[in-house]
């Protein structure tokens, strides 16, 4: 559960002269002692919970994990106070760390998910090695931890419900593809997303996009026949890297982006306190993205590939072709609007938070890894992935691949992706210059 002392942040000189109380008994801890195992088994645990419930299709366990971490930061931070708090602070608080933090990810998750309490339960004892020492002053804290959370986010409509006024068919406009989407007619997806309360953002719409390009201009055409070239089913044009990144990129970004933390933080060796910080943060930055990205597409409620390219008879755009019969590489487009991209703003946001977090910058060779992916629409039959990684130098290469990714899988025009990319990157830049703050900086929070 500890580990050796770690030289990666320049604030651990900080964190090694804490001093801890618990107990009835004053005793001296170094914070670099303690690493971030606990993190990564709840985490991991978590996760898993919420792909079984929904398969990640609201935001139930993105705001779960955002919440666990959240609470996990600011109960340790308590205890010994190296960055600001988000929601709850306490002066001398009392535990020990590592159950401190085990109890308020139990305790975070048993609200969300009490049908799972049995195995959170499980997770729990693993924590809790000694069976003398019943912890009180550690559920005490973590319990004034969590109920601070829960207290700010209750009623931040997370699962608001979806309104949404159809519009007639014209070029440009969002139009129903039920037969592709494979979602009940009349049915559209995220809108409530829109309207629900950001982690960090002062509002949903805090970021706005540009509009997209106009239906007749130059831009839009080149973009219109490059999604069209490189994106169809089988074409002569995207390469088989393409092809690999357009299918790899597929799983949901609070999945593939905790599993690369859960690698990160050990190879790194972050203490709790730096790992408890780069969680929350990126995890709140996943969501704000979301609620933005979506809070901006139905503002400008942009049309698909799908529908642009079968229907450019009637775009009024004279250097169009239309393709009837044109489908994607993976036979499915999502049931929203397309402008911007969802997964690469989600994506280049937690990149841009990872870069600032992890202590290295943006310049940083690392590998991902995902096995599987659906192989069209969700809930459809997985596909394993050959080979299961891909490797970067950077986090802001990562972020753009992730983005542009949607051209080559045929459900983005490149200014969807691009604009996706930047805008995730704003997100990113905000949650770090803003929040969880180390108390060096700027006096903390």
């Amino acid at each position: 559960m500890k580990k050796p002392i770690s030289s990666l942040s320049k604030f651990s000189v900080i964190a090694v002269c804490a001093i801890l109380w618990h107990g009835c008994a004053e005793k001296k801890i170094s914070i670099a002692e303690y690493g971030p195992e606990v993190l990564n088994n709840w985490n991991q645990k978590v996760m898993e919970v919420a792909v079984e419930e929904d398969g990640l299709l609201t935001l139930k366990g993105l705001r779960t994990i955002s919440m666990m971490h959240i609470a996990i930061h600011d109960a340790l931070n308590s205890i010994s106070p190296v960055y600001g708090t988000y929601a709850f602070s306490e002066s001398k608080g009392q535990g020990d760390p590592l159950a401190t933090a085990a109890y308020a990810a139990y305790l975070v998750a048993t609200a969300q998910y009490p049908d799972k309490k049995d195995q959170f339960d499980a997770e729990l004892h693993l924590w809790l090695p000694d069976p003398e020492n019943p912890y009180s002053n550690a559920k005490v804290l973590a319990e004034k931890s969590v109920n601070a959370i829960l207290q700010k986010r209750h009623q931040d409509a997370w699962d608001g419900a979806a309104e949404y006024t159809w519009h007639p068919m014209a070029p440009g406009v969002y139009a129903e593809f039920n037969e592709h989407s494979g979602t009940p007619e009349g049915f559209i997806f995220g809108s409530g997303w829109a309207k629900a309360e950001p982690f960090m953002l002062p509002a949903p719409d805090h970021f706005r996009s540009p509009p997209p390009p106009d239906i007749q201009s130059e831009a839009y055409t080149k973009a219109f026949n490059e999604v069209k070239e490189v994106g169809g089913t089988q074409n002569e044009i995207r390469t088989t890297d393409q092809e690999h990144l357009a299918m790899w990129w597929k799983d949901f970004v609070e999945n593939s982006h905790n599993r690369l933390v859960r690698q990160l933080v050990l190879k790194e060796e972050l203490n709790l306190w730096e790992a408890a910080r780069l969680y929350a943060l990126m995890n709140m930055a996943v969501y704000d993205a979301y609620i933005n990205v979506f809070d901006n597409k139905f503002h400008y409620n942009h049309w698909r590939p799908y529908t642009a390219i079968r229907w450019a008879d009637n775009d009024e755009n004279p250097d169009t072709e239309a393709d009837p019969d044109w489908n994607n590489l993976h036979k499915h487009t999502y049931a929203f609007p397309s402008y911007p991209s969802a997964h690469g703003t989600a994506s280049s946001a937690a990149m841009e938070t990872l870069a600032h977090t992890l202590g290295k910058g943006y310049d940083y060779s690392f590998v991902m890894v995902t096995e599987e992916v659906d192989s069209a629409g969700p809930f459809s039959e997985k596909v394993k992935m050959d080979p299961p990684t891909r490797s970067f130098d950077s986090f802001s290469d990562a972020g753009l691949e992730a983005s542009l990714s949607r051209i080559y899988l045929g459900i983005h025009f490149r200014y969807d992706s691009e604009e996706g990319h930047r805008l995730g990157q704003k997100i990113g830049d905000y949650a770090v210059q803003n929040f969880l703050l180390p108390l060096t900086e700027k006096g903390g929070q």
